[in-house]
């Protein structure tokens, strides 16, 4: 860890010398351990990666979440009003620059990385002498292990960390106290550490490795397959002629070339072909399996079977709601948790900006954003903020909430009309303007009735 010497911060510590500290928050991560799955494929989180349905699935997700813009605010005043608290030293870390090696993107692709395939995320937080963050560290999860002291019952997290810093010394425990670590925990039994989901789904991620290595094998072998020569009398060097003809026949650039037997021998195949095996459609199967444990939908990796025009923006969307929202939560929460001070949490929060992905077609927004401004909860600044564009100058009447004036209340319907006006007396008809005949006070008091019954 040549960086935590450079940074001259949080410098390694003996870890504390206590006789019985038990591993009580690792067995949620460790029940559930790598190794031969039923296929006969070794499976771990980097052969995994080497599934094209994986790496996609992976890329899809934390490339996503890295390019959301990460805001953090502080609640103004009474009510859930907000602004963007740019002054607090947390904005610049989570919004453009973690540390001085890495952009947002890079850091929070990384930690994503990890919590899809390790089950969870770690950061070392580097804090100067006013507890104020000063930057954010990815470390790997497969060098961390936590624990718990039993005595004070605080969690401390040991990173099996390279380090060249001395010569001979090649690994060094380094301890960190809960405070100098970031965790984000994926799903896992005791809500303090995620198992990973390579080793929960290692059996299906095997099998999807054996059949990629078995059509690698039947192009490697010219696409034909395999089968045996019979000769009719005895051969006196087997493993000569058929390294010959794995020569001169094996691999997909001899495929289809015309074979020469001399002396009887005859070439018979013994295997099934592929399509008998349904070698395509364990591979097409193998594709929703994996997008299944991800929880991603298939047109998302391109594999547009299901999807028509009618479908593909709905999809969308519920990818936004119940692939990319419950991973955005963790983040948030986790953020909460380890990076804000007990004083901070209750009046600052961070928020992924995920608008931009839920936006529909732009006939669609139009029509939103007409009901927006009419019914008066978006103003047209509120609008063309959403769409990138210029604002209306304030003295415009660019931030401005109109209303439409014809609705009303329930209780007030048909209050516009005197509907009780009274009657009026002989005197004060004696009053009326003597140019006002009696024709015109009846089709008055006709209009007056018309009004009364809902203008029938």
């Amino acid at each position: 860890m040549g960086l935590l010497s450079w940074l001259g911060i949080n410098k390694p510590r003996d870890a504390p010398s206590l006789p019985d500290i038990r591993d009580n928050v690792r067995d949620s991560g460790n029940l559930f351990v790598f190794g031969m799955t039923h296929s006969g494929e070794r499976v771990d989180e980097r052969t995994a990666m080497q599934i094209v349905t994986v790496y996609a699935c992976v890329r899809l997700l934390s490339n996503t979440i890295a390019g959301l813009p990460l805001h953090l605010y502080r609640y103004t005043g009474a009510g859930e009003d907000k602004e963007r608290a740019t002054d607090h030293p947390l904005y610049k870390i989570l919004y453009r620059q973690p540390n001085p090696e890495m952009s947002s993107f890079s850091f929070w692709e990384a930690l994503m990385c990890h919590l899809l395939l390790w089950g969870n995320a770690y950061a070392q937080i580097v804090r100067d002498g006013k507890n104020e963050i000063l930057g954010l560290y990815p470390l790997l999860p497969e060098n961390m292990e936590i624990d718990r002291d039993p005595k004070s019952g605080d969690l401390f997290y040991t990173y099996h960390a390279y380090t060249d810093e001395k010569p001979g010394e090649h690994d060094k425990d380094i301890i960190f106290q809960r405070d100098e670590i970031l965790h984000i925990p994926g799903l896992g039994f005791n809500g303090l550490v995620g198992f990973s989901p390579i080793a929960m789904m290692k059996n299906a991620l095997g099998a999807a490795m054996a059949v990629e290595r078995y059509g690698s094998a039947f192009f490697k072998n010219g696409a034909q397959p395999a089968g045996v020569l019979e000769h009719p009398g005895v051969l006196k060097n087997p493993e000569k002629i058929r390294e010959n003809w794995t020569r001169v026949y094996g691999g997909s650039r001899n495929a289809h070339r015309i074979a020469v037997l001399e002396e009887g021998m005859q070439y018979k195949p013994i295997s099934l072909p592929p399509e008998d095996s349904q070698f395509l459609s364990t591979r097409e199967f193998d594709v929703e399996e994996i997008c299944r444990m991800f929880q991603v939908p298939p047109h998302l990796v391109q594999d547009l079977k299901r999807s028509t025009f009618n479908n593909i923006e709905h999809q969308g969307i519920a990818f936004v709601q119940y692939s990319l929202m419950p991973w955005i939560i963790r983040i948030e929460k986790g953020i909460i948790k380890d990076l804000l001070l007990e004083e901070e949490q209750d009046v600052y929060f961070p928020k992924f900006n995920v608008d931009g992905l839920m936006r529909g077609d732009y006939q669609s927004r139009m029509n939103a954003y007409a009901i927006g401004v009419g019914n008066g909860f978006m103003s047209p600044n509120d609008v063309r903020r959403l769409e990138n564009m210029d604002l209306i100058p304030h003295d415009l009447g660019g931030d401005d909430y109109y209303l439409n004036g014809s609705y009303n209340k329930l209780q007030d319907a048909g209050a516009a009309y005197d509907l009780d006006e009274p009657e009026q007396t002989d005197t004060e008809e004696q009053d009326e303007p003597d140019e006002e005949s009696t024709d015109d006070r009846f089709l008055r008091k006709r209009r007056r009735k018309k009004v009364r019954n809902g203008g029938m």
